[in-house]
């Protein structure tokens, strides 16, 4: 788990749940926390895992619904008022609102609204992972091989060198068995839900909904009609950035956590 600097320090104002994507870890915040302005707003963050990423001890319920009310247990132990999800971490924090778990603040980094807009390759991996022999052997590959082209598109979104390397290398340290069952589940999740943006808009919580400028995952025209028209909730759109927003622009992403605590009600 990590968290920011000076975190639990008397008067501190509030406290934001960062929720990192699928196969990440909490390293991915890094650059989050490290931002000046996060202390300067007197604001904390505790950034942790989701469980089973990372070679992390996995829960024996891979739904999302289960990831929802893990994290939404972790919240409120943590005393967190606002939670930041990114990726696959967005889409758990959005059940967290739907079923009720949490009610404060969202920030949603590069959310999933429908199977469709999820990145191609995702859904080839997990046709595939549910052939038996072929699957395993296909996740083996893939994270043998996702550290390189990660650390690649990184590169181009001008992270520095060295923290691509490292993000890159945590990025490749995850169970290929583990990853395929919860990809599995996070599919599965997506057909019981085909359309997430209304179910966002009807669980009545503030949202703000951050995506790069050139980010990989896709928004239909409904969605983003839909999510315009919502009265609590924000699109904010990245200049300069892709998918990994949070760790390409992260100033502007503590810019927006920042913005969602003032919707906290005190």
């Amino acid at each position: 788990m990590n968290e920011s600097p000076g975190a639990r320090r008397e008067g501190a104002g509030h406290r934001a749940l960062l929720l990192p994507g699928g196969l990440c870890t909490d390293e991915f915040y890094g650059d989050v926390l490290a931002q000046p302005a996060v202390a300067a707003a007197g604001l904390e963050m505790t950034a942790v895992t989701l469980p089973g990423f990372g070679r992390t001890v996995p829960p024996v319920d891979l739904s999302m619904e289960n990831y929802a009310r893990l994290m939404g247990d972790v919240a409120a132990a943590e005393s967190c008022d606002v939670v930041v999800g990114h990726s696959m971490g967005a889409n758990v924090a959005i059940e967290m609102a739907a079923l009720g778990v949490f009610a404060g603040p969202l920030v949603l980094l590069s959310p999933t609204f429908s199977k469709a807009d999820e990145a191609a390759f995702l859904g080839v991996l997990d046709r595939v992972g549910r052939v038996p022999a072929l699957g395993p052997l296909a996740w083996t590959v893939m994270l043998g091989t996702m550290p390189r082209m990660m650390r690649k598109e990184m590169l181009k979104g001008n992270v520095p060198a060295d923290r691509a390397r490292v993000l890159a290398d945590d990025l490749g340290n995850n169970d290929p068995a583990f990853c395929r069952r919860v990809v599995r589940h996070y599919y599965d999740y997506l057909d019981r839900h085909p359309a997430l943006a209304p179910r966002l808009r009807d669980s009545g919580v503030r949202a703000w909904v951050v995506r790069g400028d050139h980010d990989e995952i896709g928004l239909t025209d409904e969605e983003r009609r839909l999510l315009e028209a919502a009265p609590r909730i924000t699109l904010v759109t990245v200049p300069d950035a892709g998918h990994m927003v949070l760790v390409e622009q992260p100033a502007r992403v503590v810019e927006v956590i920042v913005e969602a605590t003032r919707a906290v009600r005190d």
